[in-house]
């Protein structure tokens, strides 16, 4: 186990709001990264844009911050030319389920070997309130003034449906629960998702901690986390939400594992000499 201050950025302005529930999770996170052991030089923290994109400027590491619903294909693609690096992909329910939903589906179908945190506050914080994907129906915000009425997208019960490596959902107020599941995801050899619940403490005045708290309840610790139809059962129940790991199926094949580049040669991409030759003849065929 390695200190957790290791990860501090020292005196820094953090813009968040006083209870956001990124601080909780900003907190989790770095004693989840020194349980196990992670140097900050060996992770790299990939994000989007908005508040929860936020967390790699307030923690020590290598970071790529990119544009909006965009985490996921630079996190593959790092996580593919050097395998020997932690990749955590995280960012906001507006900008994982929303702008990058696409992105989400077609990562756990491909499966890398990458843990993606998303923090769920069911509103757009950083544009100041507006529905996200996972509001609730009659949710009323400046643009949906009369309340939402879409079904709020559900990404546990995707995540199953699509036969994902590792999936759960957490609830920041339970910060030992968080800190331990997080800690899973990470170890964990395959696409990891973990839907974090956390208030917006300034535009979501009805999903409160408190609300949280009643209307969640824990997944007994005899539920089957190999059975995918009792998995999905759980994610799609109607009234209080389960938390806890759903769903494991480490049997999956793993992206790297699949890549041409690696059958013949174990060296991570960033090892090997470039043949310009070959790019030029690449370029060169385009014209």
């Amino acid at each position: 186990m390695i200190n957790r201050e290791k990860f501090d950025m020292g005196d820094i302005d953090i813009a968040w709001c006083p209870g956001c529930g990124n601080f909780g999770i900003l907190d989790v996170l770095k004693d989840a990264l020194a349980d196990l052991s992670i140097a900050p030089e060996n992770l790299v923290m990939v994000s989007g844009i908005g508040q929860a994109a936020k967390i790699p400027h307030y923690l020590r590491a290598n970071f790529f911050n990119g544009l909006h619903g965009r985490a996921l294909p630079p996190a593959t693609g790092i996580k593919a030319s050097n395998p020997g690096l932690t990749v955590i992909a995280e960012s906001g329910d507006g900008d994982m389920y929303g702008e990058g939903g696409n992105h989400f589906i077609h990562a756990i179908r491909r499966n890398p070997d990458i843990t993606n945190l998303i923090h769920n506050n069911m509103v757009y914080g950083l544009t100041k309130g507006q529905a996200s994907p996972t509001s609730q129906p009659g949710f009323k915000t400046p643009v949906q003034v009369h309340g939402v009425s879409s079904a709020p997208f559900n990404p546990v019960a995707v995540s199953i449906a699509l036969d994902v490596s590792f999936v759960a959902r957490v609830f920041i107020g339970d910060k030992e629960s968080t800190r331990e599941v997080i800690k899973k995801a990470i170890s964990h050899k395959g696409f990891s998702v973990v839907d974090i619940l956390q208030p917006c403490v300034s535009f979501n005045k009805i999903n409160t901690y408190k609300w949280f708290s009643d209307n969640t309840y824990y997944l007994e610790d005899t539920h089957d986390r190999s059975d995918r139809q009792e998995a999905f059962r759980r994610a799609t129940e109607q009234g209080k939400m389960a938390l806890g790991i759903f769903y494991l199926n480490p049997e999956r094949k793993i992206f790297d594992d699949s890549l041409s580049v690696y059958e013949k040669d174990q060296r991570p991409l960033f090892m090997r000499r470039l043949d310009t030759g070959k790019l030029d003849r690449l370029i060169s065929s385009m014209k």
